[in-house]
């Protein structure tokens, strides 16, 4: 069983690395194209955090969940306006540069936090249930690529060499198998802890799509990239449906 577990999040991790590959051997990257990755990918986030986290954290620990989300929230508030009190969000970006990088570490320290529970929730799903593990390696492997997409779409945007795209996104891997690992460490850990860790990480989430993402997407001359939030959304919903579908 460990090394089941251990192949499915690797499978997850590797998944997350083929995403930003494709903006890492990007030759060229727009304005334009990468308005409309990163308006799918807050939409795709947005939606992972309403559609799957809240909603498993709620039915974990109650709303007790709620109380871990504003704490995510806030983690990520305070380490961006606080820690860093002298950056202010778009301050130092410029004409060619779309979001700033102290939004861009925002946005990775927020996915870590989600890729290194995905892993965690693999582990502790193949504990319980081969069945059930298997059913969360599929959804969590759905929005592996689209998540290696949008950190890599992410860190371009600030400014930052492709070199840097590649080490965003293993490091996401790494914190998606520090996940799975951490479980072989403390066995006892309950589902509550488990609820507590999503919400949390919704919380997160939620900043980084809401408060980093889509101020810089409505800032765009075009009116394209603010729809294509929606369609994030949508692509998220539909995946998810075609995902239960599949498995029934």
């Amino acid at each position: 069983m460990i090394l089941q577990t251990f192949l499915f999040g690797l499978a997850a991790a590797l998944a997350e690395v083929l995403g930003g590959s494709l903006i890492y051997f990007g030759k060229s990257w727009p304005r334009r194209v990468q308005e409309t990755l990163l308006a799918l990918g807050a939409g795709f986030i947005l939606a992972l955090v309403f559609l799957k986290l809240v909603p498993a954290s709620i039915r974990a620990i109650g709303d007790t969940a709620m109380l871990y989300c504003v704490l995510g929230f806030a983690t990520i508030h305070f380490f961006e306006h606080t820690i860093v009190g002298h950056f202010h969000f778009g301050e130092e970006t410029h004409s060619d540069v779309m979001v700033s990088k102290v939004a861009s570490l925002s946005a990775f320290s927020g996915l870590f936090v989600h890729a290194f529970f995905d892993g965690f929730t693999i582990s502790i799903g193949m504990q319980f249930d081969f069945g059930i593990g298997v059913l969360i390696f599929l959804a969590v492997l759905l929005h592996k690529f689209p998540e290696g997409l949008t950190i890599g779409s992410i860190v371009i945007a600030a400014g930052y060499s492709r070199k840097a795209v590649m080490l965003s996104t293993v490091g996401l891997a790494a914190a998606t198998m520090l996940g799975v690992c951490t479980l072989f460490i403390f066995q006892g850990i309950g589902v509550g802890a488990i609820g507590a860790g999503f919400a949390f990480s919704a919380g997160v989430a939620v900043y980084v799509g809401a408060s980093d993402l889509i101020p810089e997407i409505n800032k765009s001359k075009d009116r394209i990239p603010p729809l294509v939030v929606f369609a994030g959304m949508i692509l998220f919903y539909l995946s998810d449906r075609i995902l239960e579908s599949l498995v029934r």
